[in-house]
């Protein structure tokens, strides 16, 4: 299913999307060397309640993961890049922590993801993999404008990632979003410009550039949700909800300055 949102609609996806760049940002403040993850998770789920809002997570249950979720928060460290299940860990200088975060605001859902070094060590390899991301995401949003192609995304996003000299996982990526999380169309990490789906005026959509240090080989970890690097490399990944409007794209997840 592809939605295209009404203006009263669009109205609430900015409610939303606030709200997840909010919730992000408080986070990542009271994120130190020696915060629990299950506290990270507890947090989210305070904020969310407060804000009136329900989370696309808790009782999500795809065919990928070991259902339901469960928890308010994706939690990744260093190796892990996608679905981390909150567990008991407390986190050491210098681990690379991803928080990946879904809300529903007045049925209306909002995507975003950050990655961070936690703490004063920060190796230039970590930085390096968090700026490359951000960078193909910035590229993926830079092209989406009504007419375009998701290749066109698609093949802006996986250019920088590649040109980064990292490998490109296409197995997850990026999606549609609205009245619920997870809607097509896809928007692989890489691809080939002119092709697929052509953008429109109210359409949402999630970008989520993501990498692995060495490897695009994704193993699944015990608690059958966590995705981590096959190899033990370290991974980073960079997410935005946007509308595709008139003028080109306005990021909904973008927090405020």
């Amino acid at each position: 299913m592809i939605e295209i949102l009404n203006p009263a609609e669009l109205s609430r996806a900015r409610e939303a999307g606030a709200l997840v760049a909010t919730i992000l940002q408080t986070l990542k403040t009271r994120t130190t060397v020696g915060t629990n993850l299950l506290d990270i998770d507890h947090w989210a789920k305070t904020m969310i309640a407060e804000a009136g809002a329900l989370s696309c997570y808790v009782d999500y249950a795809p065919s990928f993961g070991r259902g339901p979720f469960g928890h308010y928060i994706c939690t990744a460290v260093n190796d892990a890049v996608l679905h981390g299940l909150p567990h008991d860990y407390s986190l050491a200088d210098g681990d690379l922590l991803t928080l990946d975060l879904a809300v529903s605001q007045r049925g209306i859902a909002a995507d975003s993801a950050i990655s961070f070094i936690v703490g004063e060590s920060k190796s230039p390899e970590s930085i390096a993999l968090i700026s490359a991301t951000e960078r193909a995401l910035r590229a993926g949003i830079a092209v989406a404008r009504p007419g375009a192609r998701i290749g066109d995304l698609s093949h802006a996003i996986g250019s920088v990632l590649t040109e980064a000299g990292y490998p490109v996982n296409v197995e997850f990526g990026g999606h549609g979003i609205g009245s619920t999380m997870h809607q097509e169309p896809s928007v692989p990490n890489a691809g080939r410009p002119g092709r697929g789906y052509k953008l429109r005026p109210g359409l949402l959509l999630a970008l989520e550039p993501w990498v692995m240090e060495n490897t695009a080989e994704l193993i699944m970890d015990a608690d059958g949700w966590t995705l981590r690097s096959a190899t033990g490399c370290r991974t980073a990944h960079s997410e935005h909800t946007i509308a595709i409007t008139n003028d080109g794209a306005e990021i909904l997840t973008l927090p405020e300055q």
